[in-house]
């Protein structure tokens, strides 16, 4: 059984910082994708950022230049340096492993 547990969540004001992490159990994570997404209140949930086992990286129009995902294989855990936060990138940040499992969300909310 995969379980995923995010942290890092809370509160900041705009023009800051966070670093989100998730880490994931069991086997195989060095190979696995693993995916960020978020929901803001009232709207469907989005892709943020991915990273393959291989290290490539992918982004979201709205975050590109911002966000920065990476990987740790050696902890199983892939993080989420958010950069120059914005009120619209508050939302609950979700993690998933091997396009299949999800964390259970950390909320960030950007806010003076």
């Amino acid at each position: 059984q995969v379980q995923v547990l995010e942290s890092g969540g809370g509160l900041v004001q705009p023009g800051g910082s966070l670093r989100l992490s998730c880490a994931v159990s069991g086997s195989a994570f060095s190979i696995a994708k693993m995916g960020w997404y978020r929901q803001a209140p009232g709207k469907a949930r989005e892709w943020v950022a991915s990273i393959l086992g291989d290290g490539n990286t992918n982004y979201a129009d709205s975050v590109k230049g911002r966000f920065t995902v990476s990987r740790d294989n050696a902890k199983n855990t892939v993080f989420l340096q958010m950069n120059s936060l914005q009120p619209e990138d508050t939302a609950v940040y979700y993690c998933n492993a091997f396009g299949t499992y999800w964390g259970q969300g950390t909320q960030v909310t950007v806010s003076s």
